[in-house]
Formats: structure tokens, C-alpha cells, sequence
């Protein structure tokens, strides 16, 4: 049924956990915020309880999830410019389910996601608001966008936290012993 809104809940709520996981691949510590929290829906921090911060480095890092379920999405995502300050990365996920526009029903055109993880700075370049409905616009910007996909663009928020990347060589390891 062409133009009927749908609502997966369950979908939704899997791509925080699909950041989450991603991020904790990564060896990033990631809390999820309560339900229906305002402005961002992950906590990141330093897995070494013991870290000091460096000048310039984040002890916390918010994150909104963004998702869109269907692959052939706008890629777009609403935003209101009052969650503007209450984020420091930006997570938009493409879920790529299935393809749901025009006469599609969903069971073709599924593919992996896709994670683009954005700056503040990034999101607050590509909102508007027209008409009373305000948004990020993703559309167009692959080139623009390759930098913030997927891994490199969790390497990010690991950089804010100065989390290095797990190795054998690394001086030190999570819990901070040597």
C-alpha cells in the first residue's frame, strides 16, 4: 500500500544497538541513554578508568542515532535546531532493509548498512528548516560523505577520546595495567 506511513520499532531501536556494537568493536565503552532521552541517545567513553585527559580531549562523548530503515531512502533524517548543542557526533544509519517507495513492498533491494558519523559541525552545515519541518539533508554529499563512513568514521569519536587502536603494541591495554 503505496504512501502509508510505517512504523518498526524494533528496527529503530536495533540500529542504536548497531552503533553500540560497532563502537565497542572498536574498543569504545558505549552506554545507551534512557528511552526517549533528549538530544542524544549514546554515551562513549574511555575504557581505561585510569586514562588522563590530554589537553583538548573529551572525558564523554554524546551521540544522536539517526536511522533510516528502507534502501531507497532520501537520506534524510528530521532534526530539530533545538537538539543542535545536545549532540557531539551525529550517527546516521542506513539500514538498508529493502527498497518501500512507490510500488515496492519491501523484499527487494536489501543491502548491508551503512554508518556515517558526523561532527556537530558537519550536521549543523547541512540542517534546515523550511515550512515548520526541519531536517539534515544528506542527499548528494557521497564524495563529501566517504571520510565519516563506517569505520573510518568511528575512528572519530575514538580520536575525541584518544582510545588507541587495540594492538599488541600498544603501551597500554583497557583496564589500564601494563
Amino acid at each position: 500500500m503505496a504512501g502509508k506511513f510505517l512504523h518498526f520499532p524494533v528496527i529503530s531501536e536495533g540500529a542504536e544497538y548497531l552503533v553500540m556494537g560497532n563502537l565497542m568493536r572498536r574498543n569504545i565503552l558505549a552506554y545507551k541513554a534512557p528511552p526517549r532521552n533528549e538530544g542524544y541517545d549514546l554515551i562513549c567513553i574511555h575504557p581505561n578508568p585510569r586514562h588522563q585527559l590530554a589537553p583538548g580531549e573529551l572525558a564523554q562523548v554524546r551521540v544522536q542515532v539517526k536511522s533510516r530503515y528502507a534502501t531507497d531512502s532520501d537520506r534524510g533524517f528530521p532534526l530539530r535546531a533545538s537538539q543542535l548543542d545536545a549532540f557531539d557526533f551525529l550517527v546516521a544509519v542506513f539500514l538498508n532493509i529493502g527498497n518501500f517507495f512507490d510500488d515496492y513492498d519491501g523484499t527487494t533491494g536489501r543491502s548491508a548498512p551503512e554508518f556515517y558519523t558526523l561532527p556537530n559541525a558537519f550536521v549543523r552545515e547541512h540542517h534546515y528548516g523550511s515550512g515548520g519541518f526541519e531536517r539534515v539533508s544528506l542527499q548528494g554529499l557521497e564524495a563529501e560523505l566517504e571520510p565519516y563512513k563506517d569505520e573510518a568514521g568511528f575512528e572519530f569519536i575514538a580520536s575525541a577520546l584518544d582510545i588507541p587502536r587495540p594492538s599488541r603494541n600498544n603501551e597500554e591495554d583497557a583496564s589500564g595495567e601494563r
